[in-house]
C-alpha cells in the first residue's frame, strides 16, 4: 500500500526545469519500508548534477506526509540507456544515445549552441562525446580551443581515437582535412566521409553523442538520417521568421525519415544590455513558440544575444566552463537536462539481438 502512495506523491514532484512529473519522466522507484525507515530509491534516466540538491529538497517535502515516524532514507541517482533510433539502425557501439544539432540554416548559432549542450549534459553527469560534422566549416576544434593542426590518434591503421576537448570526447572533420586543403567535395563524397567519421572513431562508452550537423536540409542531411542510429534532434533557429521558415523545413525533414525532434533552441532571442540589464526582444517574439505549437514539439530554452557567449566561444572556452556560475550557463544546463529528460521519455532501444560491434 505505501507503495502506492509513494508512487502517488513522486507522481506530484514537477522539477521546475523540466515541467513534467517524475514519473512521467520514467523515474525507476524502489520502495522498501520498515517501522523505522521508508527507503526509497530513485533512479532518474537523465543527469541532474546541478540541480540534485533541489530534487532532493521537492522528493522529501512530498514524501514527508508519508513517513509517519520513519525517518526516509532517499536515493536519489541516474543511469542513462539507449533510446530507439530509426527502424532498423542498431545502436553504434559505444555510443547509447546519438542527439543531432541542426538548423534549416546558417548563421543562427548552431555549433555555439551545440558545443554548449555538450559541455553542459557533461557539467549535469553525463559522458559525452561531439562530432563535428560540418564537413565545409568545422567549428568546433575552435570553439574549444584546441591548437590547429590536432590530429586523432589512430588504431590498426583503420580507427580514430577522439581528440579529448574539455572532458569531451570530440572528432572533427577539421582534425583530418588541413585549413590549407580546401574541402571541395560534392554532397555524396562530403557525406560518406561524416558517415565513416562516425563509425570509424572508437567512442568509449557515451551517454550522449552530439552531432553538430551542417546548416540546411540537404544530401549530408539524409545520409546521416539513413546511415546513423539517431535518437532524437534539436532545431536552433533565431527568433527571425526567415531562421523560422527554414527552422520548419527541419523538422519536416527530420519527421519524414523516422527521428524525433525533441525541441527547438530559440538562439539570440533577447539582447541583454550589457551596463543595465534591461532585456529586449530585437528580432521580434514568439516565433519559435508557434513553430512549437504547430509541431508539437517544445520550446527547450531561449538564449540571449550575448556578447560574451560569442566572444568565450570564439576563445576556445565556452560559456559553460568559461563562466559556469553565469545566467546563460545556466540557461545551458537547464537546456540539456530538458533534451535528455525528454529523450528519457521516449521508448527504449527495443533490439532483442546484441549489440553489434564494429571495431575489435
Amino acid at each position: 500500500m505505501i507503495d502506492q502512495h509513494v508512487r502517488q506523491a513522486l507522481a506530484e514532484v514537477i522539477p521546475e526545469d523540466l515541467g513534467f512529473d517524475l514519473i512521467s519522466a520514467g523515474a525507476g522507484v524502489e520502495i522498501t519500508a520498515n517501522d523505522e525507515v521508508l527507503a526509497v530509491d530513485i533512479c532518474l534516466g537523465f543527469p541532474f548534477a546541478s540541480v540534485a540538491n533541489e530534487y532532493r529538497r521537492q522528493i522529501e517535502t512530498a514524501l514527508e506526509p508519508l513517513l509517519a515516524g520513519r525517518r526516509l532514507a532517499l536515493h536519489l541517482h541516474h543511469k542513462v540507456v539507449s533510446h530507439r533510433a530509426q527502424a532498423g539502425l542498431a545502436p553504434a557501439s559505444g555510443v547509447r544515445n546519438v542527439i543531432v544539432v541542426a538548423s534549416g540554416k546558417g548563421g543562427v548559432g548552431k555549433s555555439t549552441t551545440a558545443v554548449n549542450l555538450a559541455l553542459a549534459m557533461q557539467a549535469e553527469g553525463a559522458r559525452v562525446g561531439l562530432l563535428d560534422a560540418d564537413v565545409f566549416g568545422p567549428s568546433v576544434p575552435m570553439l574549444l580551443g584546441i591548437p590547429e593542426r590536432t590530429r586523432p590518434g589512430v588504431r590498426d591503421n583503420r580507427f580514430f581515437i577522439p581528440v579529448p576537448a574539455q572532458g569531451l570526447q570530440t572528432m572533427s572533420m577539421g582534425y583530418v582535412v588541413d585549413d590549407d586543403t580546401p574541402v571541395v567535395w560534392r554532397g555524396p563524397k562530403a557525406s560518406g566521409a561524416l558517415t565513416q567519421l562516425f563509425s570509424q572513431t572508437i567512442w568509449d562508452d557515451l551517454d550522449y553523442l552530439i552531432i553538430d550537423m551542417p546548416p540546411g536540409t540537404g544530401d549530408i542531411q539524409l545520409t546521416l538520417a539513413q546511415k546513423v542510429p539517431v535518437a532524437g534532434a534539436v532545431i536552433v533557429t533565431t527568433p527571425q521568421d526567415l531562421a523560422l521558415a527554414d527552422a520548419i523545413k527541419g523538422v519536416e525533414m527530420f519527421r519524414k525519415v523516422d527521428i524525433g525532434v525533441l525541441g527547438v533552441v530559440e538562439n539570440m532571442a533577447v539582447h541583454v544590455c550589457s551596463e543595465c540589464g534591461h532585456a529586449e526582444h530585437i528580432f521580434g517574439q514568439g516565433g519559435a513558440q508557434r513553430l512549437v505549437e504547430k509541431y508539437d514539439t517544445v520550446l527547450l530554452g531561449s538564449l540571449p544575444l550575448s556578447m560574451s557567449i560569442r566572444e568565450q566561444a570564439d576563445g576556445g572556452a565556452p560559456t559553460v566552463v568559461g563562466q559556469p556560475e553565469s545566467v546563460e550557463a545556466g540557461l545551458y544546463r537547464q537546456v540539456a537536462r530538458r533534451v535528455t529528460a525528454r529523450l528519457s521519455m521516449q521508448a527504449k532501444e527495443r533490439t532483442a539481438f546484441p549489440r553489434v560491434f564494429m571495431h575489435h
